[in-house]
C-alpha cells in the first residue's frame, strides 16, 4: 500500500485526529534526534577527535543519509513496528490510542535526557505503542507475538554481539598496529573516529528513522478506518520528512548524553574509540539487513563496554552501567505503563 504526498495533506487537513497524531509522531522523531542520536557520536567526541560542535552537525547529516538510503534498500523494521501492536476496532478510538502512545514516548525520553541517563527511544516506541494497544484492546490480545519476539532477538543481539563485537575490534586492532610507533598512528586512528562516528550516525538513522516511520503510516492508514493494512511501500516524501526532524532533533544537541556515554562511563584512547565504533557500527548494519529492531544506545554503549573489558575489567565505570542497565529494564515496563494509563485516560477523556 503507498500514500502519495497530496492524499496526505487532503487527509491531514480533513481529519484533526490525524493532524495531532502527526505532530506527536513528529516530536518523538524530534526528541529521537535529540536524545538518541548523540550516543553515535559520543567516542569521537570523548577522544577529541572532533568538537562536539561539529560532531553533532556530522551526526544531523549523516542520520539524514542513514534513513533515505536504507529505506530504499530494506523497510523491513519498518514493518516489524507497523505491526508490532493491534490497533484494529473504530478508527477515533484507535489514532487516540496512538497518541497517547507517543506522548508517552515523549515524557520518557525527556525525563531521562534531563538526568543525562541514555535510555532507548527504539525499547521506548516499542513499550509505549505497546502498552496504548493493550489498553485499546483490553488485554494482551492488543500485541502482536509475533513481531515482538524480534525485538527480544534484538535486544539479545544489541547486547552480546555489541559486547563481544566491541572485544574482537579491540584485541584486533591492537594486533594490527603492535608494531607501530603509537605516535605514527594518532592521526590514522583521528580521522578512523570521525569515519567511525559518521557511520554510527548513519546507521543510527538506518534504524530508528524506519521506526518511526513505520507509526506515522500507522497513524495515517488508521485515520483512513483501514486497520487491516499489513504491508506497505514507504514514499519518497515522508523519508525526506523524517530525516530532516530526525537531523534538526540532532542539531539541538546533546551533550548530556555524550557526557554520560562517552566521558562517565568508560576512558577510550582513539584506537579503542575507533573499535567500539567500528563494532556498533556492524552490529547495526547486521541487524538492519536481517529487519531486526535493535537499540543502537545499546548497541553503541555495550561495544565501548567490550573495548574497554578488552584492556581490564575495572577500565569500565560499573556504576554508571548500573544506572544505565537499570534504565533499560524499566523502559519497557515504565514506558509500557506510562503509554497503558496516558491511553485509558485519552479514551476517557476524548
Amino acid at each position: 500500500m503507498s500514500l502519495g504526498f497530496q492524499e496526505f495533506l487532503t487527509l491531514l487537513f480533513s481529519s484533526p485526529s490525524l493532524a495531532v497524531t502527526v505532530i506527536l509522531t513528529l516530536g518523538v522523531v524530534l526528541v529521537n534526534g535529540w536524545t538518541d542520536a548523540p550516543n553515535a557520536i559520543a567516542t569521537c567526541v570523548s577522544t577529541r577527535s572532533i568538537g562536539a560542535r561539529s560532531a553533532i552537525m556530522m551526526a544531523a547529516f549523516f542520520n539524514f543519509l542513514g534513513v533515505l538510503v536504507m529505506s530504499f534498500l530494506n523497510s523491513n523494521v519498518a514493518q516489524t513496528i507497523y505491526n508490532i501492536a493491534d490497533f484494529g476496532g473504530d478508527s477515533h478510538s484507535s489514532l487516540i490510542a496512538l497518541c497517547a502512545a507517543m506522548t508517552a514516548i515523549v515524557v520518557w525520553a525527556t525525563a531521562a535526557w534531563k538526568f543525562g541517563i541514555p535510555t532507548s527511544e527504539s525499547h521506548a516506541l516499542v513499550a509505549g505503542v505497546s502498552g496504548a494497544a493493550i489498553a485499546l484492546q483490553g488485554g494482551f490480545s492488543g500485541i502482536n507475538g509475533g513481531e515482538w519476539i524480534k525485538v527480544i532477538y534484538g535486544l539479545v543481539l544489541s547486547t552480546f554481539l555489541g559486547f563481544f563485537m566491541g572485544f574482537f575490534c579491540a584485541r584486533l586492532t591492537e594486533a594490527c598496529f603492535k608494531n607501530t610507533d603509537r605516535r605514527r598512528t594518532f592521526g590514522f586512528f583521528k580521522n578512523g573516529q570521525i569515519f567511525g562516528g559518521a557511520a554510527m550516525a548513519f546507521m543510527h538513522g538506518a534504524q530508528d528513522g524506519q521506526k518511526f516511520m513505520g507509526v506515522f503510516l500507522l497513524g495515517v492508514f488508521l485515520s483512513q478506518g483501514n486497520s487491516q493494512a499489513s504491508e506497505f511501500t514507504l514514499p519518497f516524501w515522508l523519508m525526506l520528512l523524517c530525516s530532516a526532524v530526525m537531523a534538526l532533533g540532532t542539531s539541538i544537541g546533546g551533550y548530556r548524553i555524550i557526557k554520560a556515554v562517552g566521558m562517565s562511563m568508560v576512558k577510550l584512547e582513539k584506537y579503542q574509540g575507533f573499535a567500539s565504533d567500528l563494532a556498533a557500527a556492524g552490529c547495526l548494519l547486521i541487524s538492519s539487513v536481517s529487519g531486526l529492531p535493535v537499540s543502537t544506545t545499546h548497541t553503541k554503549t555495550t561495544a565501548m563496554m567490550g573495548v574497554a573489558a578488552s584492556r581490564r575489567l575495572s577500565a569500565v565505570n560499573w556504576g554508571v552501567v548500573r544506572e544505565m542497565v537499570l534504565t533499560w529494564v524499566l523502559t519497557f515496563p515504565g514506558c509500557g505503563f506510562i503509554g497503558y494509563l496516558t491511553a485509558k485516560l485519552f479514551l476517557f477523556v476524548f
